[in-house]
C-alpha cells in the first residue's frame, strides 16, 4: 500500500471521512482477485488526484464498516462528498471509467445534492 492511500477502520472512518470533502473508498479484500486487479488503477488514480482522498476498507479486517454500508460484493468503490455516499458500485473499474467517474463527481453540484438528500429524507418521514 503506498502512502497515497489511508487504510480506514472503524476507529478512523468518521475522522477520515468527515474531515475531507471528497472521499474514494475502495472495499475489498486480500482473497479477492478482482480487488487486487483493481489496486493498481485506484492507486494510480489515487497519486493522479492528489487533492482527493482514497481510502482502502478490508473487508476482512473491518467487517462492521462492511455491514453499515451493505456492501454485497467486492471491489466495491463508494464516493463520498460532505458526508453524502453520492455514488456506490460494485465491480473492479478500468482506469477510463474510474477517471469518469471522479470527474462526474468532481462536477456534482453538492447543494443540489444536499436538497434531494433532504427531500427524499422528508419523504421517507411522512410515509412512515
Amino acid at each position: 500500500m503506498s502512502s497515497s492511500t489511508v487504510e480506514l477502520t472503524k476507529d478512523n472512518f468518521d475522522e477520515v471521512v468527515s474531515g475531507n470533502g471528497f472521499v474514494l473508498i475502495d472495499f475489498w479484500a486480500e482473497w479477492c482477485g478482482p480487488c487486487r486487479n483493481f489496486a493498481p488503477v485506484y492507486e494510480a488514480a489515487a497519486e493522479r488526484h492528489d487533492d482527493l482522498v482514497f481510502a482502502k476498507v478490508d473487508t476482512e479486517a473491518q467487517p462492521e464498516l462492511a455491514a453499515t454500508f451493505e456492501i454485497r460484493s467486492i471491489p466495491t468503490l463508494m464516493i463520498v462528498r460532505d458526508n453524502i455516499a453520492v455514488f456506490a458500485q460494485p465491480g473492479a473499474l478500468p482506469a477510463p471509467a474510474l477517471e469518469d467517474l471522479i470527474e462526474q463527481a468532481r462536477g456534482l453540484d453538492m447543494d443540489e445534492v444536499r436538497a434531494s438528500v433532504a427531500q427524499a429524507q422528508a419523504e421517507q418521514q411522512s410515509g412512515e
